[in-house]
């Protein structure tokens, strides 16, 4: 906490009354409270081996919640990273609010007791001889799979770039550790020097839809801070349709977007990016009668921040669990039941997070709600019943549309606003400077010490 007090007084100084953050900090500390204790309280005596593919948000917050409601548990978590990250944070470092060893902790901290580790990678998944291959520990059979191994960043699908060369020309992703690092030194750099801006997304379901928006609006915002705003143009591109698709939001953030005189430019395709010579090469699709046109141009930059195509890993698409056909095939997404997260054709197969194919945002604050009725439904199924437990959609996307203040964004599956406290009570149409203190403060903590550790 102290480095970020420090990193925020050098770039902004967050005008707040102190005891107004004390009293919402300690209401959602009592939340939390009451959550651990709902945690605790629910029990079976279902007996089945687990296997959990994946141990970052959903997977670790799975096998904590399944740890403690189970009586006798057989949990077995695969994941090969040495790291927990607060995959939300990277933002905040790639805006310098954050420090990079603000955003992770050791792995081995958060497995709970009883629960075996495999730290291996996943290879493949045969879900009719229930059995899992790793890279190095051989196969490991199941009674029952929680598939939650996150997304993959296709770098190969932007030609001109892959991650060995992220940083290159001045094209950056913060959707990685490292490249949130660079991304804040090219920030501050763009800002001395000026200069043509480009931002994109993907035209695949992507992490955190809202992240390239917000540092779009962070470099604005941190570039009038410098003084340095009549130096830089920015554009943001976007594949989508509009720009953001839950209407009670939408308005203001347009809104931001105009006064802040940055271009949107709808239906956008990257393509590839020419790094020796800064600049991106798009595709403009239009649908005239019933047929997607797709016209190339190219844009020249000085400072570039893109999203990778994004898709389930490889190992999902080769077992047959993800789609096949439709507008889901490229990507391949874990097939399940939108509210109860089973797989639509393997019963003991369970899939939530980052790799699924619910429709809603893939963000943390959206694997927080799904965990408990997760893992309620699982143990339905161990005990031999009909999972009950129905997932509404709920997703929170906080948009930071400057040093100070959040729109945050919670709706559900119907893209109806859907606000928690104590964001119910008030009007969350506009940004908000309680929500930036939760962003930046609350957070944080609450995911490495509530929502790892199975408390609501």
């Amino acid at each position: 906490m102290k480095n970020t007090n420090e990193r925020l007084k050098n770039i902004v100084e967050p005008d707040f009354n102190r005891r107004e953050f004390l009293r919402f900090a300690t209401s959602i500390g009592l939340l939390s409270l009451l959550g651990t204790q709902e945690a605790n309280a629910f029990s079976s005596k279902a007996q089945g081996k687990i296997v959990i593919i994946g141990g970052g948000a959903a997977g670790m917050s799975m096998a904590a919640r399944l740890n403690k409601w189970l009586k006798e548990p057989d949990i077995t978590l695969i994941d090969p990273s040495d790291r927990q990250y607060y995959q939300p944070g990277f933002t905040l470092i790639a805006s310098g609010v954050y420090d990079p060893e603000d955003v992770w902790k050791k792995q081995e901290s958060f497995i709970p007791k009883g629960v075996k580790w495999v730290k291996d990678s996943v290879v493949a998944v045969d879900p009719i001889k229930n059995k899992v291959a790793t890279a190095k520990s051989g196969e490991i059979g199941y009674d029952f799979l929680v598939l939650t191994p996150g997304l993959q960043l296709n770098w190969d699908r932007v030609e001109g770039i892959s991650y060995n060369s992220l940083g290159e020309g001045n094209a950056h992703c913060m959707y990685d550790f490292e490249g949130a690092q660079k991304t804040w030194k090219a920030i501050q750099e763009f800002a001395k020097t000026g200069g043509k801006g480009l931002y994109t997304d993907t035209h695949t379901k992507h992490k955190c839809g809202g992240a390239p928006k917000k540092i779009c609006l962070l470099t604005e915002h941190y570039a009038r801070k410098q003084k340095a705003r009549d130096n830089i143009s920015l554009n943001f591109y976007t594949a989508s349709k509009e720009l953001y698709d839950v209407p009670y939001f939408t308005p203001r953030l347009l809104e931001i977007y105009g006064e802040r005189e940055i271009p949107i430019n709808l239906n956008v395709k990257l393509k590839g990016i020419d790094t020796a010579s800064k600049v991106a090469h798009f595709e403009k699709i239009e649908t005239i009668g019933e047929e997607k046109i797709a016209t190339p141009f190219t844009e020249s930059y000085d400072f570039m921040h893109f999203l990778p195509p994004m898709s389930a890993p490889d190992f999902i698409r080769e077992a047959g669990l993800g789609w096949t056909e439709g507008k889901f095939a490229n990507e391949n997404w874990v097939m399940v039941d939108k509210e109860t997260f089973v797989h639509k054709n393997y019963a003991n197969i369970i899939s939530l997070g980052d790799c699924s194919d619910l429709p809603t945002s893939k963000t943390s604050a959206a694997i927080r709600m799904q965990v408990p009725l997760a893992a309620k439904n699982l143990i339905s199924l161990m005990e031999g019943k009909e999972p009950v437990e129905k997932y509404n959609g709920y997703a929170a996307c906080p948009i930071v549309t400057d040093y100070g203040h959040v729109l945050m964004c919670e709706f559900d599956y119907k893209k109806e606003r859907l606000s928690s406290f104590p964001f119910s009570m008030m009007d969350m149409s506009k940004e908000s400077r309680l929500a930036w203190l939760l962003k930046v403060y609350i957070l944080k903590p609450l995911f490495f010490h509530g929502m790892l550790r199975g408390r609501s």
